[in-house]
């Protein structure tokens, strides 16, 4: 199929307000977490930018919206949750919820809008800004044509991005847990950790690790 023939599916972090949760942000890091639902804003943006362009296409926006915040009903670490996927998550980092979310977002799509391409958005990790610095976002696929595709379209509309590493084989053993499918924060923050968090997500669109079903 030719990409506008393809079942698009977007996806984007909406997490209203992000204090860290019980591993809680500082005074100084804290301030500004409103901020955290920037790629839920942006998909929602995209969404309505292409039907106003008259897209025609299979287009799904899906909004992965929540607060992270303590209280008596808050997850804790040590929490073992099972996403939508049906994949167990060690929770050893409450401040990495993001991805949380953003799991059940991708699955939702693959599983129950059946898409082919998942476009994911997300606020998702410091580690970014050590990666790619302040000026270019970071790019994280599975996919070299749409890595060039993302590329170009950030060069044209000045909202530049530049590809990081894809490498589960490598990674994804960042992750490992004793008690779950995997954890939801990396061992070691050296090891790729902007790629790491992006594989995390990744993890629950496919039923076998990192490969298709389709």
């Amino acid at each position: 199929k030719q990409w506008y023939q393809r079942r698009v599916r977007g996806s984007g972090k909406g997490i209203m307000y992000d204090t860290g949760g019980f591993s809680i942000k500082g005074k100084t890091t804290m301030p500004g977490m409103k901020r955290d639902c920037g790629g839920a804003a942006a998909i929602l943006g995209g969404f309505k930018a292409a039907v106003e362009c008259g897209f025609k296409e299979n287009l799904h926006a899906v909004l992965c919206v929540a607060e992270n915040s303590v209280g008596p009903r808050a997850t804790v670490p040590d929490d073992v949750h099972t996403l939508y996927s049906g994949k167990t998550v060690e929770i050893n980092n409450t401040d990495a919820e993001g991805r949380l979310v953003l799991g059940d977002g991708v699955a939702f799509a693959g599983k129950d809008l059946q898409a082919d391409i998942v476009l994911d958005m997300a606020t998702l990790t410091g580690a970014q800004g050590i990666t790619t610095g302040t000026s270019h976002g970071a790019v994280l696929t599975n996919n070299a044509q749409w890595e060039s595709s993302a590329v170009a379209a950030g060069l044209t509309s000045g909202d530049m991005v530049y590809p990081i590493v894809y490498a589960p084989e490598l990674h994804f053993s960042e992750f490992k847990s004793a008690v779950a499918d995997m954890k939801n924060s990396v061992a070691s923050r050296t090891n790729a950790q902007c790629s790491c968090a992006g594989l995390f997500i990744g993890s629950h669109l496919f039923k076998d690790g990192f490969t298709p079903t389709q």
